[in-house]
């Protein structure tokens, strides 16, 4: 068993670095580690990722609104920093680790006048803004995708393909079989924005759903994620199509649902693809056209290569065009298990263990990494900040 050891990790507010950032979390506290994690006010509030673990929020300014923006944010991102190296004073970290956002930015600008080891997950398919921005201090950068846009050549020899961790409830869906699908049986589906939902979903699938053959859609039986604004139009919509739909503005018990799940409505968002790719279910992808760098594009690219998905850009996300490539998934049981498999095939279960194993060597010398430790690719009980 390892020496117990102290870890801070740093993550923005939106799901998709919180989740895996909160995937980490149990994995070192499993291992006997002691962990915190410094976010924003939006992180904290997801409900159960960091349970019992004591969390940090910290000024960290956003670099866009012209000059002034700038001079503000740079004001907070000091004040962060500051901050963080108070808590380092008596947590002692032997590691920090970013996820990216830009409340991340202060706790590692803090490890760096520490001198304490760093490194990065990059979740996305693209270096993110803030990856980049201290990608040439970190000691080691970890990613999910084997081609990531943005990223230096010259810092690859410490760049490590990890995948991005997942759920536990939604790593157990691996070892389970694709449901039953026969030609008569409920067909489910499941809709999906992610953690902010998506309004086009809302105005688009109930119509394409309605546009199937009779005898598909008398088998759908729909699970939509809404934004709260949309949700009572797109439920009276279902109803007024006569299509079985439950709806909800957040679901708690997506691993359940995706469980149960024939294809997946969703956005390309970095953890959506992980636990689709993990749990190997087909889907319908529909990148979100403003993500910064166009990175869900990315995302969704290795996916459907591979034929577990097909990608339907927002401006060619019309009911008619829906309706076509859920026919073409739909109809033929075999092709939908194939794809089902062809996702699973890319999906990265032993993420949240190779990055730990990596976060574990942080400040080791070479030798002293531990067996197991991913390589780099060519291209519990918890102590709290007093």
């Amino acid at each position: 068993m390892s020496t117990a050891r102290h870890f801070v990790l740093a993550a923005g507010g939106t799901g998709g670095h919180m989740v895996p950032a909160a995937a980490l979390a149990a994995e070192l506290i499993k291992r006997g580690h002691y962990v915190a994690l410094i976010s924003d006010e939006r992180g904290v509030r997801f409900p159960g990722l960091f349970e019992g673990i004591q969390t940090h929020i910290l000024p960290a300014g956003r670099l866009s609104g012209g000059p002034i923006g700038y001079i503000k944010a740079a004001s907070a991102m000091l004040k962060g920093r500051a901050m963080a190296i108070e808590l380092y004073k008596s947590f002692r970290p032997d590691a920090v680790i970013g996820f990216g956002g830009y409340p991340a930015l202060p706790a590692l600008l803090a490890a760096f006048n520490q001198g304490i080891p760093t490194a990065v997950h990059e979740q996305n398919a693209v270096l993110g803004r803030v990856n980049r921005l201290v990608a040439n201090k970190v000691d080691a950068i970890a990613t999910s995708y084997e081609d990531v846009a943005r990223l230096a050549p010259k810092l690859r020899v410490k760049t490590h393909l990890v995948g991005n961790p997942v759920r536990d409830a939604v790593l157990a869906l691996r070892s389970k079989p694709y449901p039953l699908l026969e030609e008569d049986s409920i067909f489910r589906v499941l809709v999906t924005g992610g953690s902010q939902g998506a309004s086009v979903l809302s105005q688009v699938v109930p119509d394409g759903l309605s546009l199937l053959p009779v005898a598909f859609r008398r088998r759908l039986q729909v699970t939509h994620q809404a934004r709260i604004e949309d949700i009572d139009a797109c439920r009276a919509k279902y109803a007024e199509l006569s299509i079985a739909a439950d709806l909800a503005t957040y679901l708690p018990d997506l691993p359940e649902q995706l469980a149960w799940a024939h294809v997946v409505i969703a956005r390309a968002g970095a953890s959506t693809l992980a636990e689709l790719t993990c749990a190997g279910r087909p889907a319908i992808l529909v990148p979100l056209p403003t993500a910064t760098d166009d990175h869900q594009t990315a995302n969704a690219r290795e996916m459907t290569q591979a034929g577990g998905a097909r990608t339907i850009d927002q401006r060619n996300f019309t009911p008619v065009e829906l309706a076509k490539q859920m026919q073409r998934l739909g109809l033929d049981p075999a092709a939908l298990q194939n794809a089902a498999g062809r996702a699973w095939s890319c999906g990265r279960p032993d993420a949240v263990r190779d990055l730990a194993d990596l976060v574990e060597s942080l400040g080791d010398t070479p030798g002293d990494m531990p067996i197991g430790a991913p390589r780099a690719v060519k291209l519990g009980k918890r102590e709290a900040f007093a």
